[in-house]
């Protein structure tokens, strides 16, 4: 975001930002396929050893899912703040860094904090990507490494709904998994929210 916003070249920009908006509108099914199908068939290929689906690739594909969403919402932030305090910056003698650090990301923060907020809104309900990648519908012990598989919520309730052999038996599990995720997501996003209106405080 601060390289497309600060110093990108006017044609390098106008080529990036197209780019990270149709990101950000591939559906996480698509992005979830197209790792299995890198791992599959390339990495397997190229290393000639059978790399295992785990917690690593599970994660790069939700940060697929969800950084063009957080790169162009704190790209536009920053873009937002006016032109007449960088010029204010630099008749000081600051340097480029110097006013990115000092101006421009103070007077965005509020932006960027926004853009964190629907990141994090978004990888937490996200099971396409990891469904491909690692997620498990049980496991016996919590991973200690990226290199192991995972559980996870979102996965956890499409499985008791849709291939459970006794639905109603397993509904009292489904609604305390929609409960504890929905907390979870609460507790990120009202944290997120707490913090961006602090440093908002701070700021002013």
């Amino acid at each position: 975001a601060i390289y497309l916003s600060e110093l990108a070249p006017s044609k390098v920009r106008e080529i990036l930002k197209p780019t990270l908006e149709l990101l950000a509108g591939i559906p996480s099914v698509v992005i979830g396929f197209v790792m299995l199908a890198f791992i599959a068939t390339f990495v397997q290929n190229i290393f000639h050893t059978k790399f295992r689906l785990n917690a690593f690739v599970g994660a790069i594909g939700v940060a697929l899912a969800v950084l063009p969403i957080m790169i162009t919402i704190a790209e536009d932030a920053m873009r937002a703040v006016p032109k007449e305090l960088r010029d204010a910056s630099y008749a000081l003698g600051a340097t480029k860094w110097q006013t990115i650090k000092k101006v421009v990301i103070p007077g965005s923060i509020s932006g960027i904090m926004t853009g964190t907020i629907l990141a994090v809104s978004r990888g937490a309900g996200e099971v396409a990507p990891i469904l491909f990648t690692g997620a498990a519908y049980y496991l016996a012990t919590l991973p200690t490494s990226v290199s192991d598989q995972f559980m996870n919520l979102g996965y956890h309730i499409y499985v008791l709904s849709t291939q459970s052999s006794n639905v109603d038996q397993t509904l009292p599990i489904q609604f305390a998994t929609t409960l504890v995720l929905l907390m979870l997501t609460f507790t990120l996003n009202l944290t997120a929210v707490l913090i961006r209106s602090r440093l908002r405080r701070r700021i002013k």
